[in-house]
């Protein structure tokens, strides 16, 4: 599953993005972060937890990626599932990159999310996806240098992808959802990623709907079941972390030793 170590990668390639630097590797990060755990620093007195906040403010039509910032496999076929049995976890992975924006009082609402279905490396695929999510999402209009204080990173990165012959053949909470369908000499495809249904507290037919009219499906609402709906199940395990806890280890990675 994704880690501290990705989600802290995210915020380096945007902070190094923006102020137009190199970033650090995602080697170093990891390297770093392990130091800065066992110095016992990640958790400073009175520091709160970092939460894992669900997304309290997704519209249908604006969630976890739009269908058309999906990078697809030039087969189109699904990928294999990765081999996340090994003891670091996969180094190569479909992922997506979600960065959403906390106000004072908690309330977490997206601020911008792309991902690919195609395997990358970790080390090339978290950064350039975290940059991708945070200024190219068409959504929302680019992210500034002063609203990374106010940014969370969330990574998903993806596994078991089964084709299924049922459309309602997947589990609210466990699976991710990638449809695809045809009408009237047009294709259409959008995705949801695992949490969204159950964090929306939909039901199967509705989350169904809302990836139809995600897709830019507009037809008639009494016609949606009789759609020959391609599904895909998958899933992934999201790992978040917000800006301040980005902003500690980064200033003690500096006071400890320089960062080259």
């Amino acid at each position: 599953m994704a880690s501290a170590e990705h989600c802290l990668m995210c915020f380096e390639a945007l902070d190094a993005h923006l102020d137009g630097r190199k970033p650090l590797s995602l080697g170093h990060v990891q390297s770093s972060w392990a130091a800065y755990s066992a110095s016992g620093s990640s958790l400073p007195a009175g520091a709160p937890a970092p939460r894992d906040a669900a997304l309290r403010r997704v519209a249908a039509d604006s969630d976890s990626s739009s269908s058309s910032s999906l990078g697809t496999p030039a087969s189109g076929s699904t990928p294999a599932t990765s081999t996340s049995s090994l003891p670091l976890g996969p180094t190569s992975t479909p992922l997506f990159v979600t960065w959403n924006t906390v106000s004072d009082g908690d309330d977490v609402s997206l601020r911008g999310c792309i991902g690919t279905f195609e395997a990358q490396p970790l080390s090339l695929g978290i950064p350039k996806y975290a940059v991708i999510s945070a200024v190219d999402d068409t959504r929302f209009p680019a992210v500034s240098r002063e609203e990374l204080p106010t940014l969370q990173a969330a990574v998903t990165l993806l596994t078991d992808f089964e084709e299924v012959d049922d459309p309602y053949d997947w589990e609210i909470g466990t699976h991710g959802i990638r449809l695809s369908f045809g009408d009237r000499a047009r294709r259409y495809g959008s995705t949801y990623l695992p949490d969204v249904a159950a964090e929306q507290g939909w039901t199967k037919d509705e989350t169904l709907f809302s990836l139809i009219r995600k897709a830019g499906w507009m037809g008639s609402r009494s016609r949606w079941k009789d759609l020959d709906l391609k599904v895909t199940r998958y899933q992934g395990k999201k790992c978040s972390m917000e800006y301040p806890q980005y902003k500690r280890w980064k200033d003690w990675a500096a006071a400890s030793k320089p960062i080259q």
